[in-house]
């Protein structure tokens, strides 16, 4: 008969742990993924304008009361697979974006052409919670989130 201890059960265990690693698979998505996950803590910096919404380059239809926004091209191509913009992986993420104390956090479903890298294009009810819309731009803050 065999008696076991709490001591050697976890000996046992601390054995079995120690001899299992676990080695992640990469892919490309899983790299770009990780490639915003690591910025998030990361302010970037831009002009904030607002823009009124409809079919947006994520393929989805939103309006002036959602609380969206259109990256700057120069931003969101470079994550654009295969020229289809409906496929970016920044579809749907989301943002929070600072000016003058107060913030707004949005999804990405567009894209802007006129705007440089950093700058966000907000729908006019976003814009509104940052800065009266007769301002026009800003500039701000923001991160991913």
């Amino acid at each position: 008969m065999h008696t076991i201890t709490v001591a050697s059960v976890m000996t046992m265990v601390a054995t079995l742990l120690s001899a299992v690693s676990a080695t992640p698979i990469t892919t490309n998505s899983t790299l770009e993924t990780a490639n915003v996950d690591s910025k998030r803590a990361t302010l970037a910096s831009g002009r904030f304008t607002y823009y009124y919404p409809g079919l947006g380059a994520c393929g989805m239809f939103n309006g002036d009361g959602d609380l969206v926004v259109a990256l700057s091209h120069a931003d969101f191509d470079p994550h654009t697979p295969n020229g289809n913009p409906n496929h970016n992986r920044l579809c749907g993420k989301r943002l929070r974006a600072f000016y003058a104390g107060k913030s707004v956090e949005v999804t990405v479903v567009d894209r802007c052409p006129s705007c440089n890298s950093g700058d966000l294009d907000f729908s006019p009810t976003a814009f509104k919670r940052l800065a009266d819309l007769s301002v026009g731009t800003v500039r701000g803050t923001w991160n991913w989130i």
